[in-house]
């Protein structure tokens, strides 16, 4: 019996190394997960891939869609780690909830545009929507997209939504929206001007800007999530965010910066 307990003592001890040993790189690669408005789609993917380049060892994924669903997601304990909303007033309710870390942190303002692969939409206004050869007109479901509500917003301030409203199709989120008219769903569309300055829909298609007076400001903010409240990766990615690579990156994609006229 005295050989036998050396040899369990030592067993134990190389059992409980192998389990640090097997633990230490899974944190190492431990996915941060961000979500972001369907706004962000282009702007984002290219701010994620400077930021892998001078971090290649740190590993992001990212998720677009509803800035409201995604709220909800967060509510019910999704394991999102950064959330980007295309509505400020979404992250602070979650603020107010206790499940962010720190503070809101505003990032943009984004601005609504007619838009329109059939159409030349920068000769065009929003009273032109009435026309008969605008059947379908696709704006971002206003129940939980930012876009869509502002949409929703311009068109009552110009008096047209309730002869419009039978003609209007509604994306999920604002990404979907530009790909109803895209696919000839709709004819034309309200999306973000985000989305129409990337080259590959400028490509195909022209813009008109919605005078912003029309609507409530699409005022945008960021939060670290209450469970992320370690996560040195999310805290590094949130710091980069606000650097003047970002930012350049940002105006080109039509967004206005905090701190900009």
């Amino acid at each position: 019996m005295r050989a036998l307990l050396p040899l369990t003592a030592r067993f134990h001890l190389c059992l409980l190394m192998l389990l640090i040993v097997s633990v230490a790189p899974v944190r190492a690669t431990e996915v941060t997960r961000i979500v972001a408005a369907a706004d962000l789609r282009f702007a984002m993917d290219e701010i994620l891939e400077r930021y892998r380049l001078a971090y290649p060892q740190q590993s992001l994924e990212v998720l677009y869609g509803s800035s409201g669903r995604f709220r909800a997601q967060i509510e019910h304990g999704a394991p999102f780690d950064l959330y980007f909303s295309a509505d400020i007033a979404y992250p602070e309710a979650l603020h107010t909830a206790g499940l962010v870390h720190g503070e809101v942190i505003p990032y943009a303002l984004g601005r609504i545009v007619l838009w329109s692969d059939r159409e030349d939409a920068s000769a065009l206004q929003l009273d032109d929507l009435t026309d008969a050869r605008f059947r379908r007109i696709a704006i971002a479901n206003p129940r939980h997209a930012p876009y869509g509500a502002r949409a929703k917003e311009a068109l009552q301030a110009s008096g047209l939504w309730d002869a419009l409203e039978p003609r209007l199709v509604y994306g999920e989120n604002i990404l979907h929206t530009l790909q109803l008219v895209q696919s000839g769903a709709a004819e034309i569309g309200i999306v973000a001007l985000a989305l129409a300055k990337s080259p590959l829909v400028a490509a195909e298609g022209d813009y008109q800007l919605i005078d912003d007076s029309l609507h409530q400001p699409l005022e945008q903010g960021f939060v670290i999530t209450r469970r992320a409240a370690d996560n040195t990766t999310a805290k590094a990615f949130a710091d980069f965010v606000g650097s003047a690579e970002s930012r350049e990156i940002m105006q080109r994609f039509g967004f206005i910066l905090p701190h900009e006229d």
